[in-house]
């Protein structure tokens, strides 16, 4: 390697190993901000602290990596022209082009060691740390109930509320709890106006005293027929108090934190893993689509409206109603109208369940394409830096820092948007995942270009002159 070569090599590599390990900081800092409510005073060893943390700087990495090198190339080429050292070498009849060449080719690795780790040590960290948050979360239930939803985290119950506050955010307001360890077919439902969570440091249980509320049970076995459940008699009450103790002894377990609760998240995969898991689901997608048509084929009974002919289905036959007087063709459009809305019920109710199973699937398409294509963004975004760093001739942390997190900010919000599109099966996953890339692409080759032709981004001095003609004219008519 040439002397030269070592000396651009240098001016990249120190602003790049400073600027990564800051915004990976940032990141991290940024991360743990956002989950710092829902794992904090939970009495949580330090050293799962530190290894949530761990796992979470190995998540992050495949983000910092890009950012870093879209920063240190803007700052290596801007220190560069600052120190007038770009413009000696070009002097001396060396290209732009070839000043950029090892940087290019370290870019190249980059991508190549990025790609790599997104595929080997990204999915093993996120199964880790995901799990790890779960189990962190889970810790102390009590914290783990979110307001108005319906939360599952306490076994055998069911828990929904309004509201939760209080100092310690232990008290609950419009409580409504399922009792499930009654067993199956069983009903226990107590609602209240106020909750209270209690439980003592150490102790394996905790304690839910409900206020002012209701309390409804059926006394059904499991086995009897439908008549003899309605027989059966029910149980109704209205208490002032009324006390719950749940065990969660599993929840105060230590050994619990390691444990594995999701494995099948598009995270934690391969791209082998991705690809499997995605022509699987693909096959069962389609064997739930076929099937709902199928039984929409059968419940509006569509064979008997057409004839039967050579395998294929053709004229349909209105002729069958001129049999039927006005009150028979009345009642037969009765019925396919009741039918009709039925089945309309019943395609809204599985709307859901539709939306669902496809953005899962789009999930998995744009995780397998997301992962090259992001990490040729490191190569993308240098492009984009090394040119810009050249033309307005800045180095430090000053005006650079601030151009590569704007545009690193339009390079994810591009990426985020075609992620949303994907998972709603408006563009396909694979365009998703490169429609950052095939934005951001051209502007590189664009600033690459003129900052080889010796070109600004846009020429100020032209702006200048054409709002001075503009003033003088201004001022010639209003003296005339």
């Amino acid at each position: 390697m040439r002397i030269f070569d070592k000396y651009i090599i240098k001016s990249f590599l120190q602003p790049f190993l400073a600027t990564f390990f800051v915004v990976l900081f940032v990141l991290i800092m940024q991360a743990v901000w956002l989950a710092f409510d829902e794992i904090a005073g939970k009495g949580i060893d330090t050293i799962f602290i530190l290894k949530f943390l761990w796992y979470l700087a190995l998540t992050l990495t495949p983000t910092a990596l890009p950012i870093g090198i879209l920063l240190s190339s803007i700052m290596a080429l801007g220190n560069l022209s600052e120190n007038y050292e770009l413009a000696a070498i070009k002097s001396a009849g060396i290209s732009l082009k070839r000043v950029i060449r090892p940087l290019i080719i370290l870019t190249l690795l980059l991508s190549s060691l990025n790609f790599v780790f997104m595929n080997n040590v990204f999915p093993w960290a996120t199964l880790k740390q995901k799990n790890l948050y779960l189990n962190m979360k889970k810790k102390k239930p009590a914290l783990a109930l979110v307001p108005g939803v319906f939360n599952t985290e306490i076994p055998g119950y069911t828990i929904k509320f309004e509201e939760k506050y209080g100092e310690e955010e232990n008290l609950l307001k419009n409580v409504q709890i399922a009792d499930l360890s009654l067993g199956k077919g069983k009903h226990k439902v107590i609602t209240a106006e106020k909750g209270i969570i209690s439980s003592d440091e150490g102790s394996k249980y905790m304690t839910l005293t409900l206020e002012n509320g209701n309390y409804y049970e059926e006394h059904v076995k499991n086995g009897m027929l439908p008549k003899d459940r309605a027989k059966m008699p029910a149980s109704r009450a209205t208490f002032n108090k009324y006390s719950i103790n749940i065990d969660i002894s599993s929840f105060n377990d230590s050994e619990k934190l390691n444990d594995t609760l999701v494995t099948t998240h598009q995270g934690m995969l391969s791209i082998k893993q991705l690809s499997d898991i995605s022509k699987e689901k693909k096959i069962d997608f389609d064997k739930y689509v076929n099937n709902n048509a199928k039984n929409v084929y059968k419940t509006m009974r569509a064979g008997k409206l057409y004839k039967y002919h050579d395998s294929t289905y053709t004229n349909l036959q209105p002729e069958i109603l001129d049999n039927f007087n006005i009150d028979n063709k009345l009642l037969v459009v009765d019925q396919s109208l009741s039918l009709l809305n039925r089945l309309k019920e019943r395609s809204d109710n599985q709307k859901t369940s539709f939306k669902n199973r496809r953005k899962l699937l789009n999930l998995y398409d744009f995780e397998f394409s997301n992962r090259i294509s992001f990490s040729l963004a490191c190569l993308v975004l240098f492009f984009v830096g090394a040119p810009l760093g050249s033309i307005i001739r800045k180095g430090g942390f000053g005006l650079p820092m601030i151009m590569s997190i704007v545009i690193f900010v339009i390079y994810f919000f591009i990426s985020q948007l075609g992620k949303n599109l994907a998972e709603e099966s408006a563009i396909s996953a694979t365009l998703a995942s490169w429609v950052s890339t095939i934005i951001m692409l051209p502007f590189g080759i664009l600033l690459t270009r003129r900052a080889t032709t010796g070109m600004g981004v846009f020429n100020i001095d032209n702006i200048l002159d054409k709002f001075k003609k503009i003033f003088s004219k201004f001022n010639k008519n209003k003296e005339s």
